[in-house]
Parts: C-alpha cells; structure tokens; sequence
C-alpha cells in the first residue's frame, strides 16, 4: 500500500484529512481516499458511470465526523488500474470489483463495513453483499433498481432513456471510437442529462476531475466493458443466484431520484424487496438520478441515520 497524492491529482480541499492511497489488490490496484475518525464505524462509499470518487465529496465532508470513510475509484475508472480484456469481460464483471473491494477493506483492517452505491457502484454493491454477506453490515443502493429486473422490462421507454446501456455493449471498437470523437460532450450530456438541472449540481473542480479521467481512450474502453459485462456475465451470476434463492441478507435502504428513470418506470421499493431478507426501508428524493451532487445534504441524513441507527 502507498500513501501519496500524485503530481498533477487534484488533492481538493473538499478532503483535507483524507489519505490518498493505492492499495494492491489480486494482481490489480485500487486508488481511493480515506478519512474519518479511526475507531468510528467503517463505510464504503461507491461511485457510478461516468464518475469518480470524488462525487461523494460533499456527502463526505458530513460523514467523516461519524464514520471511517472509505472511498475508492471502482477498477476501470479514475486512477484505479485499467484492467486489460479477459475473456467473457470477466475483468469488468461486478463479481470482480467487488472481491477487489473486500480485498480493499481487508487491508485497511476493516473484516466488515457498511456499504452504500450509486449507480454502477450500487450494483457493485448489490454483488458484494450476495458474494460476501459476511462484510456487509448494512446496505445503501442509491437510484438503481436491480440489473436483472431492468433488463427485463426493456421498453421503448427505457430502451429511449437509458440508451447507454445498449449502445456501450456494442463490440469494441465502435462505441469507443464514436465516443472518443467527442468525448468532452458525451460526459456533459451523460452528467447534465441526467441530473435535474443541467451541469449546474456539478461543481467545477468536480467536472475537471471527471473529464481527466473519463477523456483517456483506455478509460473509456473499460467503462464500455463494465457495462459489456453488466449485460453478460453480471446477468448470468444474478439468474444463479436468483435460482439459489440467493438473497441480500441485511437491512437495505433504498434512495432513487423523485424526477429520474427509475421513479418513472420501476418500483424499486418492490424490486429490492423482492431480493432482500433483511429490512427494507426508503423514499424517493427531490432530484434527478445524481443524489449525492444535487441533494447532498438530505443525502448524508439518510445514510448517517439508516448506518449510525
């Protein structure tokens, strides 16, 4: 494990006290920061497509009063290592990240945590606490409903608002190479589209960071893998487990976004509950799908209460 701020990374003064880090993790390397008082609970914060860690900075500045933060670049994203294709895109599977998290967490010292995702990071989370129930304390999935239940109900309508999700799994190079084209005005569209106004919940030091690391040509490719894998071998562990009556086993809380997709098409309350043996608790917010950018504040009330409980 290294303890270091590399030249030209944006240290932000938004995680003054956190320690940066690059930790080795199964023949991969994961980047993330940590900060929190060290004998206070643990809690992993997860972030999602097209992000980095650093979207949990204003959650974090609440939390870190109250719990041991961490928050890493999920593999394939930010300064996480890029990882080089396997077959069936097994090294983007959400099995994969996940064990690099408990991997993560074990080396910090932390055997079992609290766990929380947004977007991709919830489905990251979503696998880590099927894989490893031991670990997780209590889960937070934020504006997802599960993989395999969306798939299923592709419509026009969702098919039309979440037309990443076919468009990213076409064979490489095509999305790539279309992306990379204009790879500045995809990430604005994807980061304004689906907020509630615009770029304005983005704050520039934030936007920056985003665009380091999202505009790479491997990095792009690896964001296109994880939603390739989403839509192959992640669907294929999620029917295994569903005809095991596998099941989340601890309390989840569920947050979704009260003007985005999944308000509009799903029932996620439903879904999850349908998934989880543990109590199910959770509301819509007043915001579009980027919960902890455009409603921090009420964001970190409710993972500090729903963790602290």
């Amino acid at each position: 494990m290294t303890d270091r701020t590399a030249p030209g990374r944006n240290a932000m003064s938004w995680f003054e006290g956190f320690d940066a880090i690059d930790v080795a993790v199964a023949g991969s390397r994961v980047h993330a920061r940590v900060g929190g008082p060290r004998e206070a609970p643990a809690l992993l914060l997860l972030h999602g497509f097209p992000q980095t860690h650093v979207m949990w900075h204003r959650v974090a500045q609440v939390l870190q009063r109250r719990f041991r933060l961490v928050l890493p670049d999920l593999r394939g994203y930010g300064d996480s290592a890029l990882p080089a294709d396997a077959p069936g895109h097994a090294q983007m599977s959400k099995r994969t990240m996940a064990a690099d998290l408990v991997a993560l967490m074990g080396q910090l010292g932390h055997s079992s945590f609290h766990l929380a995702g947004h977007d991709r990071g919830g489905r990251v989370a979503h696998r880590l606490a099927l894989d490893h129930p031991q670990a997780v304390e209590r889960l937070a999935v934020l504006d997802i409903a599960p993989t395999l239940d969306m798939y299923q109900a592709t419509d026009l309508a969702f098919a039309s608002a979440y037309y990443h999700w076919f468009h990213l799994i076409q064979p490489a190079p095509l999305p790539e190479t279309m992306i990379a084209g204009c790879a500045r005005d995809y990430l604005h569209a994807k980061l304004g589209g689906w907020g509630s106004g615009g770029l304005a919940h983005v704050e520039p030091e934030a936007l920056v960071e985003y665009e380091r690391c999202f505009g790479r040509p491997e990095a792009i490719h690896t964001a296109c893998e994880d939603y390739r894998a989403a839509a192959s071998i992640d669907l294929g562990h999620d029917r295994d487990a569903r005809a095991a009556g596998q099941r989340i086993a601890c309390d989840l809380l569920v947050l979704w976004g009260a003007r985005g997709v999944v308000q509009r098409l799903f029932d996620p309350l439903a879904l999850w509950r349908a998934q989880c043996d543990g109590r199910v608790s959770g509301r819509a917010v007043d915001c579009g799908h980027f919960l902890p950018e455009e409603r921090p504040g009420e964001t970190a009330q409710a993972l500090g209460e729903f963790f602290g409980a």
